[in-house]
């Protein structure tokens, strides 16, 4: 058990959650306290000791999964629906599959459905998903799920598909959407009178349909448990394993993916601005205050025990920040013009200006606004960037940058430029940012694309980074946030 849960911590590690050692002696005499039969009990146990945001949760209920799933004979099983013998196989049609899960399978079972779901009609196999559905029965569900693997997943050992592939099959040949259509019809015939309200009728679409996300867990499950028997749980692992929300590609992130970025964001913004307020307030010391130290020498005697220091007053830098919002960064200007702007007040002064081939300044939609993600919203759709055909010139938007806002760049000014540099083969006009440098107190580039990228194809960030004080490779929130970290 302490090497499953070494493995598990390590596992945790690779994915990017935070565990010291002190939490992982915690978590070992948490299992001390736990019925290891207890399946749900000993992961909430080690979610208390491991996980310290709920960004995490998903990373850490995936892992779980997998280090902990049922093996066959019900090592680690929850007693619902897993191997070891809880009634399941009392039912006629469960006869097949309750030899095959606890005998068959350990004596060299096969993959390819020779453990139940073959002694079944797909009709039956549809009935029974029914019925377990209609009666919202876990345990029969549990093997409707397993002979559903048996019969649809096709899965062969060592073969190296992902277990989405698996699920995705076995999913397709159950038509859940047709099913849970059966299941409103049942309702809609079960009620009295005219049949069912709107009210009604929602309160059983919700139902069902928290029922049949069970069942496709329990599906998930079962495949999960598959795959671990046959490749180990850390080659599983690392094949399952899911970035944290921090740890996305902005730029290659899916529409779930983004909205998760969405809500992890603002929680991240406010922390952030809280603790540099803090690192401002409680800043290094200043230089020695002789006359306070002096002062302060008479309660001991003249003597100076405790020398005083002037408290330092760093001044606040003013940004500008120039971001690209063409479509392929789109979504990392977003999300930076939102935390620059949460961050806010550890600057003098912020300004925004936004481009495509044209450019405008956007500081207006910041200005009385709560929650920076509305300004952004109306940037998409109020900002005038476009010149001649939108698409990228940043040669054409650093000009009229430079001509009508630039004597505004003072000595105090740090610029920061969002984008991957790729210009559509125009002309470059680097010299603006050659001249910004000379300016500003600081010039950045952020690029969003991998480093190994740059300056292929009509990227021309090489010629814009000869003029940079420093461009970073800045893909993720984590990067992000502790480059705005560093520059506030």
């Amino acid at each position: 058990m302490l090497d499953l849960l070494s493995g598990f911590v390590t596992e945790l590690r690779k994915a990017g959650l935070p565990v010291s050692l002190t939490e992982h002696l915690d978590a070992a005499e948490a299992i001390r306290h736990i019925p290891l039969e207890d399946r749900e009990g000993l992961k909430y146990a080690l979610a208390a000791t491991l996980v310290k945001s709920s960004s995490h949760w998903r990373a850490f209920e995936t892992a779980f999964e997998v280090f902990f799933a049922v093996r066959v004979g019900g090592a680690a099983g929850d007693g619902v629906g897993e191997e070891g013998g809880d009634g399941e196989g009392d039912s006629p049609e469960d006869g097949a599959a309750g030899t095959g899960e606890g005998g068959t399978r350990g004596k060299g079972r096969s993959w390819n459905g020779s453990g139940g779901g073959e002694g079944m009609t797909p009709e039956e196999l549809a009935e029974m998903l029914f019925k377990s559905l209609l009666s919202a029965d876990q345990a029969l569900m549990n093997v409707v799920a397993r002979n559903a693997v048996d019969r649809y997943a096709g899965m062969e050992p060592g073969r190296p598909v992902g277990g989405t592939y698996y699920l995705y099959r076995t999913l397709r040949n159950l038509d859940l959407d047709a099913v849970l259509a059966k299941l409103m019809g049942q309702a809609q015939a079960g009620a009295a009178g005219s049949g069912l309200t709107d009210l009604e009728e929602r309160l059983a679409a919700d139902e069902y349909k928290a029922r049949i996300e069970k069942f496709r867990r329990s599906v998930e499950t079962e495949i999960r448990r598959r795959l671990v028997e046959d490749r180990g749980a850390e080659a599983l692992a690392r094949s399952v394993r899911k970035p944290l929300p921090e740890d996305i590609d902005v730029m290659h992130a899916t529409r779930d993916e983004l909205a998760m970025l969405h809500r992890v964001l603002q929680p991240l913004s406010r922390k952030m601005a809280v603790r540099l307020a803090r690192k401002r307030r409680h800043g290094r010391k200043g230089p020695l205050d002789f006359r306070a130290t002096m002062r302060r020498s008479l309660s001991t005697g003249g003597v100076p025990i405790e020398p005083r220091y002037r408290h330092p007053r760093p001044a606040k830098p003013e940004i500008f920040v120039i971001a690209d919002i063409s479509g392929s960064v789109a979504s990392f200007a977003r999300f930076t013009l939102h935390l620059v702007y949460a961050i806010s007040s550890q600057f003098s002064k912020v300004r925004s200006f936004v481009f495509v081939d044209g450019i405008d300044e956007v500081t207006r939609f910041f200005e009385g606004v709560v929650d920076p993600a509305e300004a952004v919203a109306r940037i998409n759709l109020e900002a005038d960037v476009i010149w001649v055909d939108g698409h990228s010139d940043y040669g054409h938007a650093l000009t009229e940058f430079h001509r009508r806002w630039g004597d505004e760049v003072t000595s105090r000014s740090s610029v920061l430029l969002l984008g991957d540099a790729r210009n559509n083969y125009h002309a470059s006009q680097a010299w603006v940012i050659e001249d910004l440098q000379r300016k500003a107190r600081r010039v950045y580039w952020l690029n969003p694309e991998p480093r190994d990228y740059w300056g292929s194809g009509d990227s021309i960030v090489g010629e814009y980074a000869a003029h940079c004080d420093d461009v970073v490779e800045c893909r993720t929130l984590r990067q992000l946030e502790h480059f705005v970290g560093n520059l506030a």
